[in-house]
Formats: C-alpha cells, sequence, structure tokens
C-alpha cells in the first residue's frame, strides 16, 4: 500500500479554505463500499468528510440518519470495522475526516483508547454532540486525550446556548465550531430556521475556529443562506435520504457538487 497523501489537520484545512466551508455527512457502514460514498463527497467538493459512527440510542438523529444508522448496524457495522474501512483509503482521501459519535461508544472504549484508534485510522476531528460541552471532567479528559493524539474535538452551540458559554465554547472549541441550527434532532427542513444565522454570526465574533451551519441544512439554497453569516455548513441528512432511496456513489458526487457551486456563488466569501 502506497504512503497516505498529507492531509492538513482539520482546523488548519478549515482556517485555509478560500471559500465557504462544506462538510458533508456519510453513516459508517451503511453499504458494503460505503467508503466510495466518502470519497464521492470529497469529489464533489467537500472541504472535509464527517463519518458517524451508528448507535443503537441516537437522540440527536433525525429519522433519515437513525435509519442509516439502524441499517449499518443490521449489516454487522462496528466502531472497529468503520475505522478499518476509513484506514483502507487514507491514502485517497485528500480532505480531514471527522467522526461524529455518542458518548457512550466514547466511553465505553475509553477516551485515550478511543482517540488513539481515531488517529490510528487517519481521523482528523471528533463530535460528540451528547457530551456536555465546557470544563466538566468527562469533556476535559476527552478534549486532552483528542489533542494528545492530534485529534480536533468540535463543540457545538445552539439557539438555546447563553451568550457567556457561546464564547466559552467557540474559545475551546478545535476544528470548526458545530452551530445547530435549530432546536431538536437533524433532519430535512423546508426552511433554514433564521435564529441559525444568529447564533453563527454570534459564534464568529466570539473568536475561535471557523464556525459551520448544521442541523437541517437541506437544498443548495438553504447552504447558501448559512454562508451569509456563517463560515460554511454541514449537510448530512438531505445526502442520507438521497442514498437510502438508492443513489449511487456518482449521484451523490453530482449533488455534493451542487451544495459546492451554490456555496461558491456567496458574495464575500469567508476566510476563518
Amino acid at each position: 500500500m502506497s504512503a497516505p497523501h498529507a492531509v492538513a489537520p482539520l482546523e488548519q484545512a478549515m482556517r485555509d479554505a478560500s471559500r465557504p466551508r462544506l462538510v458533508t455527512y456519510v453513516t459508517g457502514g451503511l453499504v458494503a463500499d460505503w467508503t466510495t460514498y466518502l470519497l464521492a463527497c470529497q469529489d464533489g467538493g467537500a472541504d472535509a468528510v464527517e463519518v458517524g459512527l451508528p448507535f443503537s440510542d441516537p437522540m440527536l438523529d433525525g429519522a433519515t440518519i437513525q435509519q442509516a444508522s439502524d441499517r449499518a448496524l443490521a449489516r454487522g457495522a462496528t466502531v472497529q470495522s468503520i475505522l478499518d474501512d476509513i484506514a483502507a483509503v487514507r491514502d485517497r482521501l485528500r480532505v480531514p475526516a471527522v467522526v461524529m459519535t455518542y458518548a457512550n461508544l466514547v466511553v465505553h472504549a475509553g477516551v485515550t483508547q478511543f482517540c488513539r484508534r481515531l488517529a490510528a485510522a487517519g481521523v482528523a476531528g471528533l463530535i460528540v454532540p451528547d457530551l456536555p460541552a465546557g470544563s466538566g471532567d468527562e469533556a476535559t479528559e476527552l478534549a486532552a486525550a483528542a489533542a494528545e493524539h492530534g485529534v480536533d474535538l468540535v463543540q457545538l452551540v445552539a439557539p438555546s446556548t447563553p451568550p457567556t458559554r457561546v464564547r466559552e465554547i467557540c474559545r475551546r472549541s478545535r476544528g470548526f465550531v458545530y452551530a445547530v441550527s435549530t432546536m431538536g434532532t437533524t433532519g430535512e427542513r423546508d426552511t433554514l430556521d433564521a435564529r441559525a444565522l444568529g447564533l453563527a454570526a454570534a459564534a464568529r465574533q466570539a473568536g475561535g475556529p471557523p464556525v459551520l451551519i448544521g442541523f437541517g441544512v437541506s437544498t443548495p439554497a438553504q447552504a447558501a443562506q448559512a454562508a451569509t453569516a456563517a463560515d460554511g455548513v454541514v449537510v448530512a441528512s438531505a445526502l442520507m435520504r438521497q442514498v437510502l432511496d438508492g443513489a449511487g456513489p456518482a449521484r451523490l458526487r453530482q449533488i455534493v457538487a451542487e451544495f459546492r457551486a451554490e456555496l461558491d456563488r456567496v458574495p464575500g466569501t469567508t476566510t476563518g
């Protein structure tokens, strides 16, 4: 096997981008060749690719991601099998890979061991949406372990987050700040919640890494709207719905390219 490409660390990639950032999501293990979808997202113009580790009780995931997780688990996907799959294609990845998972899976493995396994697979970032952000023992332990292994721990802010907490979370986050567009679960929505724009603007003013809006960014037009206030977007359910409905890698690449093209039309491209 050839040596892996030198992929920039997540935060460096997010800061260095000269266009609105696009992070796309794929449920790990959804199909036997699921990494072809990962590479399709990259080829479609994603600046980073997010891999969801399927979990039996995904409290923040809406119906689409839950269905994708159920299919992956039914296929026998595990944390290690998904990390092995990422490692197998790391020499073809030109953008950072980010893992999204739940605290139960991290704690069960042990935070140090979990971060070590991510790093060994070539994963550059980690998102744990149900981990309390800030200076609590769990968050501090995971942040330290992630930093030790060169994994950026992305933290989240939501419309309900008090302004003082927004500033603290933005200072602590690494890679990027994940601005949750609306309260509730992930999922496709007809419109982008207007509160997301104010939240993103406040998070950007707080300082820290680039701010990306996620949860419910469903169309290229919504992505462009989000990018008027944020540094970019995370697109998840809209892509997984296409895959669940039968879209192959080529079609997914085309859909991601449509998001990419619309984002690139946003005036006054942001830089971190």
